[in-house]
């Protein structure tokens, strides 16, 4: 059975709204980007960093692949190709009791997906802010 705070989470990927994102992010969330060296901290920077994630990564072909659940964490697996390039990653996502996410760490692989990732976050990141 998904958590509640997952079951969360895949309700924004599919609906992107940006209010019900805010509200599922803890005050002090930490992101951790994979291009991205030092962790953002709080809701409104990780909020700003998984929409615009979303815009670049969320299209025709993105697809959680595998998910794994522990008591107050989640990994999910995930698959996207942009630009012709496969993307694959992991979202390792840690929540507080009230069921807000504290912690947010993406991982990617291969370098070349990495590459194409920091490209088309860099764009996104200076076009788009959620409102």
């Amino acid at each position: 059975m998904r958590p509640a705070a997952i079951e969360n989470w895949h309700q924004f990927t599919q609906t992107r709204d940006v209010a019900a994102l805010k509200r599922l992010l803890a005050d002090d969330v930490v992101f951790e980007s994979p291009v991205v060296h030092t962790p953002q901290v709080g809701q409104p920077i990780t909020a700003k960093y998984l929409h615009a994630a979303l815009q670049v990564l969320g299209n025709d072909s993105f697809r959680y692949v595998n998910e794994w659940h522990g008591p107050g964490s989640s990994v999910l697996e995930f698959e996207s190709t942009c630009e012709g390039i496969l993307i694959n990653g992991v979202d390792l996502i840690s929540w507080n009791p009230e069921g807000q996410i504290t912690h947010f760490k993406v991982m990617v692989r291969p370098l070349k997906a990495v590459n194409k990732l920091h490209e088309l976050m860099g764009r996104m990141l200076q076009a788009v802010a959620p409102q």
